[in-house]
């Protein structure tokens, strides 16, 4: 067994439904609810869940910001928007690569970059 490694993330959401919907529609993902406040995820590179909250931090309050990688950024952007996800950043260079950062629907804050 590793020790000492990120294993579970867990994030606020304030419409589960909704942050489903987008993950499904966006990235392909699948859940399992557990009650109507919590809902999992895995096999994403980490594994997860969502939790009902009143509330949700952005980076911008300082909350840690999740990143995911791509090889192609334009695809995923479109993918993000059709599912009802906000471009909080549109596409930029940095160093090593390009980058957005969007917000979805139940106002978790993300971002996909790539080094394409």
């Amino acid at each position: 067994m590793k020790l000492n490694k990120i294993d579970y993330l867990e994030y606020a959401t304030t419409d589960i439904a909704a942050s489903k919907r987008f993950f499904t529609d966006a990235f392909g993902w699948a859940f399992v609810d557990y009650g109507p406040e919590y809902t999992a995820f895995i096999d994403q590179g980490v594994d997860g869940g969502f939790f009902k909250a009143d509330k949700v931090a952005t980076s911008e309050d300082g909350a840690p910001l999740t990143v995911f990688y791509t090889d192609s950024i334009e695809r995923v952007l479109s993918k993000v928007q059709s599912a009802g996800g906000m471009i909080a950043k549109p596409i930029f260079d940095f160093p090593g690569g390009r980058r957005f950062q969007f917000s979805e629907p139940g106002g978790n804050e993300m971002a996909v970059w790539t080094d394409k």
